[in-house]
Formats: C-alpha cells, sequence, structure tokens
C-alpha cells in the first residue's frame, strides 16, 4: 500500500503540523517527516474523536 499523508485544513502558514496516513494508524510532524508514530487505527480514531470533543 502506497502511504499518503494528509495535512489538516487548520494547518498553519509556517508549515507547523501534524500529518495523517491515509491507513490511519501513523502520524508525524510535518517538520521531521522521518519520524513517524504508528498506533492502531482504533486507537488513533480514539483519541481523534477526544480532540474534536474539546
Amino acid at each position: 500500500m502506497t502511504v499518503r499523508w494528509k495535512k489538516s485544513n487548520r494547518s498553519v502558514s509556517d508549515g507547523s503540523c501534524v500529518e495523517v496516513a491515509n491507513h490511519l494508524g501513523a502520524v508525524r510532524d510535518s517538520k521531521n517527516p522521518g519520524v513517524v508514530l504508528e498506533v492502531s487505527p482504533d486507537r488513533l480514531r480514539t483519541f481523534v474523536d477526544a480532540l474534536k470533543s474539546r
């Protein structure tokens, strides 16, 4: 599978944002894309849902 990264529409103009992989199991910092945090898709979805509820 080819991994495609997506930035939030709310990312700041200086490029500092978090990107999410198309398979929803990995995130990375756009300023340091060589470091990838892999988590289960369910845990990542729970985390994102919690952020959205704030």
